[in-house]
C-alpha cells in the first residue's frame, strides 16, 4: 500500500506542476491507470505461493509414509513454522500438520494466541484441528481441498473462531490428487 500511495503522490505533483490545464485531463486518465497498475501488480507473497510452501510439506510427509497434509504459519509476510502430519511417526493421533504447526509458531512468538497469523494446509482442517485454530484465535485459514467426510464443514461449521477468516480452494486440485494418490498406494 505505501508504494502505491506513494507513487500517486508523485504521479499527482508532477501532474499539478508540469501540465498546463488544457492536458489536466489527460494527466488525471494517467493518473487513474497508473493507480490501477499499482493496485494490480502480482504480489509475490500471496496465498497461492504460501500453499506451495504447504504442499511442499504434505509432499514430506507422503515420502514418511504419513497422511500428506502440510501446514505452514506465516506473520507479516513471512512463514514462522512448518509442519505435516506425523501421526504415525510419533504414533499419535493428534499430530495432525495443523496442531504441530500451531504449537510451533506459538513457541516462537512466546504466546499462545495466534491473531495476526495465517495458516495454510493442504486439506480443510478436521474438528480437532479447527478448535484447536479457535483457541488460538488465529486470524485466517487457508486450506487446499475440502475434506468431505472429516473435515470441520462437515461435523462442525462453528468450530472456528468468529473473527476467523476462512479460504479454501487454493491448489485445491493438487492437494486432492497427493491425497488421493497416497490412499491408491496404501489399498
Amino acid at each position: 500500500m505505501k508504494l502505491k500511495e506513494t507513487f500517486v503522490f508523485f504521479v499527482v505533483k508532477w501532474a499539478n506542476h508540469e501540465v498546463t490545464q488544457s492536458r489536466h485531463k489527460v494527466s488525471q486518465s494517467f493518473i487513474y491507470f497508473a493507480e490501477l497498475e499499482v493496485e494490480n501488480m502480482i504480489e509475490p507473497f500471496n496465498d497461492e505461493y504460501f500453499m506451495k510452501k504447504a504442499f511442499a510439506e504434505a509432499l514430506q510427509a507422503f515420502e514418511e509414509g504419513e497422511i500428506p497434509v502440510g501446514a505452514v504459519v506465516v506473520s507479516k509476510g513471512k512463514i514462522i513454522a512448518r509442519a505435516h502430519n506425523l501421526t504415525e511417526t510419533l504414533n499419535d493421533v493428534t499430530a495432525h500438520a495443523e496442531m504441530q504447526a500451531i504449537t510451533a509458531a506459538a513457541n516462537l512468538l512466546g504466546g499462545k494466541y495466534l491473531n495476526d497469523c495465517t495458516l495454510y494446509v493442504t486439506l480443510e482442517p478436521c474438528v480437532m484441528c479447527a478448535g484447536a485454530l479457535a483457541w488460538a484465535q488465529i486470524g485466517k485459514i487457508v486450506y487446499g481441498a475440502s475434506d468431505e467426510k472429516r473435515g470441520y464443514q462437515r461435523l462442525a461449521t462453528k468450530a472456528p473462531h468468529p473473527k476467523t477468516e476462512i479460504v479454501g480452494g487454493i491448489l485445491e486440485t493438487e492437494c486432492r490428487e497427493l491425497m488421493l494418490e497416497f490412499f491408491k498406494t496404501k489399498r
